[in-house]
């Protein structure tokens, strides 16, 4: 008979109107988390998740794309204003600060 694995409990993210956005911008690829403000991700996002391949992940449009996915599903779970963080050399460091679902 096989074994039963403990069942685990889902973590529970607290989303409140304002949070941080953690955007990481490589050579390679863009990556962007928006937080609570404890540092619990609410929704990420990268351009390799949005099906950019190779040189196309760090382009300015591919972090648009991730950027506006991210933002997406965290308005819809509550969050509104975010303070942005920057880190990293890339390409689409500009374009995912202005993209119009961090903003509202």
């Amino acid at each position: 008979m096989a074994k039963t694995s403990k069942p685990t409990k889902k973590r529970v993210v607290k989303v409140e109107a304002q949070g941080r956005a953690c955007i990481f911008a490589s050579f390679n690829n863009v990556i962007i988390s928006l937080t609570n403000n404890a540092g619990q991700v609410i929704s990420w996002s990268s351009a390799g998740k949005m099906g950019f391949r190779g040189s196309k992940k760090n382009t300015p449009y591919a972090a648009q794309m991730a950027a506006e996915d991210c933002g997406k599903v965290a308005y819809d779970f509550g969050l509104r204003k975010v303070k942005v963080f920057v880190k990293g050399p890339g390409q689409g460091r500009e374009s995912a600060i202005r993209n119009q679902w961090l903003w509202y």
